[in-house]
């Protein structure tokens, strides 16, 4: 066929530079390479093994520019759909193909999704502590650094340690937060709703007082809250104008999230666990958030996101991607590229990798005031050092559990 760009080869990348990401590159008979993120936070290996043994026999021979194609295939001839090991799975040949595309058409990638829709792409940055003194030398760090927007989470009183609380600083200041433990037994952490649910309004009302009402303020429930309890909370923090309230509680059951939209006006956000269109329906359709939190590693990569953010335009909802550091380079690059072209961009998570991570991920994207845009190289702008990858082996690393003050397993 004239003009096919066959593939020759399709390999699974697993390394460990600071954290364990899975890597597909794919490659062309004429040399071109095609980089995609198919990293599952906690699960890295089925995902790998779901790549070599199934996906990647399905590829040798195929012509990378028929993305649409591909990606039909691998979703519906699978007859198993959806869930996060397969749509990891097939976001990382999509990713691939648009690398492809992009470094033999010369151009990055947002341009050939249309072009650029803005200059650069808002990102909000993570601050955390464990008091609020400790959370307001940490906010204070992200704002130095020129971000206009961040997330803010701390331990509770009383309740030892808490969700998205960083352990350690990293140089320069910077607190790292990564869950997932290389360790040989589950850690599990304690939660108490009743105690959050008390707290939440002291935090934002110190906030605002600490750092006035231009900064944008987001929070993480992390899915811990039921239905009645989110909605109180979403109220509570109405006065302190939060960008958003995310994940308030579990987004699988879709039809929660009207108990929450009656008693509040709060924005929301949700979506990261979630895989495809199908699972946003009764979200989007129903306009029962504001933003969807979904990735682009996650979720079907570059095409099936574009088509998710494209149906939630129709109800005035934006994007939110989800981007913390087990999202690897190479998934960032992308959520930026669809991030700067489509028009009912919102906001993206912004975790600054590790400078480990770096020496394996070589990156064009840049950061400036509190904006990060993809860079200009042509397709995704990620380059893979093997010499690096190889002095970084996977280590198995465990995502925690939460239980509450009962012994009860809970939603973490």
């Amino acid at each position: 066929m004239t003009g096919a760009a066959r593939i020759r080869s399709a390999e699974v990348l697993v390394a460990s530079p600071a954290r364990n990401f899975v890597t597909l590159r794919v490659t062309t008979e004429d040399g071109v390479v095609g980089l995609g993120d198919a990293t599952l936070n906690g699960r890295e290996l089925a995902v790998a093994a779901y790549l070599r043994d199934h996906v990647a026999p399905l590829l040798v021979g195929r012509d990378a520019h028929r993305i649409e194609d591909v990606w039909q295939l691998l979703y519906r001839s699978a007859y198993w759909r959806r869930g996060p090991v397969t749509m990891s799975a097939v976001a990382a040949v999509d990713m691939a193909l648009w690398d492809i595309k992009g470094r033999m058409a010369g151009m990055p990638v947002y341009q050939l999704l249309g072009g650029a829709s803005r200059d650069g792409c808002l990102v909000y940055a993570h601050a955390s502590g464990a008091d609020l003194d400790d959370l307001g030398d940490s906010v204070r760090a992200r704002l130095d650094e020129g971000y206009l927007a961040v997330r803010l989470q701390v331990a509770v009183p009383g309740m030892g340690g808490g969700y998205g609380v960083a352990s350690s600083r990293a140089s320069g200041g910077r607190y790292t937060y990564e869950p997932a433990k290389r360790a040989g037994l589950q850690i599990e952490e304690g939660w108490d709703s009743r105690r959050y649910l008390r707290f939440a309004p002291d935090l934002f009302s110190w906030a605002r007082e600490e750092f006035g009402a231009e900064v944008m303020l987001l929070h993480d429930v992390h899915h811990r809250l039921t239905p009645i309890e989110a909605a109180r909370l979403g109220r509570s923090l109405e006065p302190f104008d939060l960008f958003w309230l995310e994940d308030c509680t579990p987004a699988e059951n879709q039809e929660a999230f009207r108990l929450i939209r009656q008693h509040t006006t709060t924005p929301l956000a949700v979506g990261e666990v979630l895989n495809s269109v199908w699972d946003f329906r009764t979200l989007i359709q129903e306009q029962l958030i504001d933003y969807v939190r979904a990735s682009v590693t996650h979720a079907g990569g570059i095409t099936h996101l574009k088509r998710l953010f494209e149906f939630a335009a129709q109800y005035q909802i934006k994007s939110g991607s989800h981007g913390p550091t087990d999202i690897s380079p190479v998934g960032m690059a992308a959520a930026l590229h669809l991030g700067l072209a489509i028009h009912n961009f919102g906001i993206q998570e912004h975790m600054a990798h590790h400078d480990l991570t770096h020496e394996v991920f070589h990156t064009s994207y840049r950061y400036a005031d509190g904006y990060l845009h993809p860079g200009d190289a042509p397709g995704l702008g990620v380059e893979y050092n093997d010499d690096a990858a190889r002095r970084f082996a996977y280590s198995p690393a465990l995502l925690p559990a939460a239980r509450l003050t009962d012994g009860t397993v809970h939603d973490w």
